[in-house]
């Protein structure tokens, strides 16, 4: 056997799926789809290895059939996609382009008749362009148009959709996006960090509000998480780790279940932060029916006064790392399930994504390596009482990521981004045997 668990250790009903995002594999910029804030991104030279872009990705717009085949042949239960917002709304509001529309009936439809739950997410992070005109995340506004966007996505789909969530890592939309400057739109500022920061979990709590009133159900959002250690024991690098544990995992964490953000990390940006901002925390708090966990990796944090606003700096460790550098720490999945169960929320948890970078190839014996040694870390939090439902791997394909552009490869399929030719992986191979208890050959 490749992987070392069973399909029964998981228990009845246990979802196994594999996710994916539309920039990332979509492609088919055409027919009426408006512009999108990594379409300018990628455009602009320095932002993306290569000068890479989604415009052709995996060619998933075309090649959608193909590809859930690869799904069903492998015995997944589940896939989680998500929708292009530009695609259905070239100007993030107002007039609605039929043919977006359509491609996800047909979408969606695939799925269904190949017995595959649809996983929706609303916003992985391909905002309207003529929504980022208006100020994109730093505008208040923005709660107003997600949630317009919602309602169309949950009166259209919503009946075929196994789940809907709103928005995809909201802390890559908020820090890393305008903090880091690494992803779209690329700011490097803390009071457009701060008020990203709210109005990301604002436009998630309105939004799911509007999708419950027109009946939406099944309603989450999907996190994503780091274990933050110290460097040392020291007491500063142990602050340190604290407060990124804050602005990684507390910030959204807290303000999604308790209704109100971190203190230590609150004490950074209240004097950037939106006017009243507490008055919308009931909003942001507003009850959910199941939280996404996307996991990968630790970090190791020191304290460095030279950093500003943020007196943190990550330090290299020295466990195995992924092709994209990230460390290997499978327990790291497991203390985050069990303690957002002990410490947040008993509603069910989905592992959402969890997969790592490897090098060009289809034989990838690390990452069945790395799949088999975090399925058993999802066990052994449901054992601690962790209310795990579901497994979805990153990623179906090997696609664009993001600022790496097409140099690091996520995929359990292989894409020869010439051809779009698709080879299964051992990777794949892995969790066909796991799911089917055979190991078939697909053409």
């Amino acid at each position: 056997m490749l992987l070392s668990h069973k399909r029964a250790d998981f228990g009845e009903g246990f979802l196994f799926g594999a996710a994916t995002a539309a920039y990332q594999i979509e492609g088919g910029q055409t027919e009426g789809r408006g512009s999108s804030i990594w379409d300018t991104f990628a455009a602009t030279p320095g932002n993306v290895h290569n000068g890479d872009s989604g415009k052709y990705a995996c060619d998933h717009y075309n090649r959608y059939a193909e590809d859930l085949d690869l799904l069903a042949d492998g015995g997944f239960d589940a896939y989680r996609f998500s929708f292009a917002w530009p695609r259905i709304l070239p100007q993030g509001k107002g007039e609605v382009n039929q043919r977006g529309l359509d491609f996800y009936d047909r979408l969606i439809d695939a799925m269904l008749e190949r017995n595959l739950k649809p996983f929706g997410t609303l916003y992985h992070w391909d905002l309207p362009s003529a929504l980022q005109d208006r100020g994109g995340w730093l505008n208040r506004d923005i709660a107003g148009w997600f949630a317009d966007y919602a309602v169309l996505i949950s009166r259209r789909f919503g009946d075929r959709l196994a789940s809907t969530a709103t928005i995809n890592e909201p802390w890559c939309v908020a820090f890393l996006s305008h903090m880091l400057g690494i992803h779209a739109p690329g700011h490097r500022d803390v009071r457009a960090t701060a008020r990203a920061s709210h109005h990301v979990l604002l436009a998630h709590g309105t939004a799911i509000e509007a999708m419950r009133a027109v009946g939406g159900k099944n309603l989450g959002i999907v996190l994503n998480f780091e274990i933050a250690h110290g460097a040392t024991n020291k007491p500063q690098d142990m602050a340190a780790a604290r407060l990124w544990d804050g602005i990684f995992n507390r910030w959204y964490l807290d303000g999604i279940f308790r209704g109100k953000y971190p203190a230590d990390v609150l004490a950074h940006f209240t004097p950037h932060m939106p006017d009243a901002f507490a008055r919308d925390m009931e909003t942001v708090a507003t009850p959910i029916d199941w939280l996404g966990v996307n996991y990968y990796t630790r970090g190791l944090y020191e304290h460095d006064p030279e950093r500003g606003a943020f007196p943190i700096r990550k330090i290299e460790g020295p466990l195995e790392k992924t092709d994209i550098g990230w460390e290997i720490f499978p327990q790291g999945l497991e203390d985050i399930l069990t303690r957002i169960s002990a410490d947040y929320t008993s509603i069910p948890l989905y592992v959402t994504e969890n997969g790592m970078a490897e090098v060009e190839g289809v034989d990838d014996p690390r990452r069945v390596a790395y799949y088999d040694a975090h399925l058993g870390a999802v066990l052994a939090a449901r054992r601690r009482g962790a209310d795990v439902r579901g497994y979805f791997g990153w990623s179906l394909l090997d696609n664009y990521e993001w600022a790496e552009g097409y140099a690091k490869r996520f995929g359990l399929v292989h894409v020869d981004y010439q051809t779009q030719k698709r080879t299964p992986k051992t990777s794949y191979r892995a969790f066909q045997e796991l799911l089917t208890g055979a190991n078939r050959q697909v053409a």
